[in-house]
């Protein structure tokens, strides 16, 4: 958990519209990442839903939840808020000597009023922790080519998976959790079906 700085007015002495008094203290507000529980559904459904600007991937996460099986959901909580979610669900890599699977990090969503203050980079790192932590050690995801390197992730084209999907190299990317995840190992990676309704 990281905690964000928060400055609270001590004096509500003010000129105009300004506070004229410069006794403000510091408070520590910390953001907690945890499992979600069933009474997180609504909230997390806003969460994507405003996150998103559509419906799409609240719905998505709805069904992921019920039909993926493993999967990891996870919320980001302020003041016991839910701010920010993440999923991960099952994805199948196939090739000619027959499949394996893996996990794909989608969808992640942060509330717009608590975007870039580093709540999605807490929510990816837990989220891969957990990953390992449930034995699976191969992460994709699709998503910004300047984003998700930091979190070890690189084009998934240098390991010898492709996407189902047409996009770019650079926004296809996959990470090894233990070294040595994909050695010998490449192929098409195929997403839930409830992916094909999005």
């Amino acid at each position: 958990m990281i905690p964000k700085r928060r400055l609270t007015p001590h004096c509500s002495t003010k000129v105009g519209t300004l506070n004229a008094c410069s006794c403000y203290a510091l408070t520590i507000v910390t953001i907690r990442i945890r499992a979600e529980t069933t009474e997180d559904h609504e909230s997390i459904r806003r969460v994507n839903t405003l996150a998103f600007a559509r419906n799409n991937e609240a719905d998505l996460v709805d069904a992921l939840r019920e039909n993926a099986r493993p999967h990891i959901s996870l919320v980001a909580t302020l003041d016991d808020k839910v701010v920010g979610h993440i999923f991960f669900s099952p994805v199948s890599v196939e090739c000619d000597a027959g499949a394996f699977n893996a996990m794909g990090l989608a969808p992640m969503a942060v509330l717009p009023a608590h975007q870039n203050q580093r709540i999605g980079s807490q929510l990816v790192r837990a989220g891969l922790r957990e990953c390992g932590r449930i034995g699976e050690n191969i992460v994709v995801v699709l998503g910004h080519s300047n984003y998700y390197p930091r979190f070890g992730f690189a084009p998934a084209s240098l390991k010898g998976l492709r996407s189902e999907y047409d996009v770019p190299d650079e926004v296809f990317m996959v990470t090894e959790l233990s070294e040595g995840a994909l050695n010998g190992r490449t192929g098409l990676v195929k997403y839930h079906r409830e992916f094909r309704k999005v």
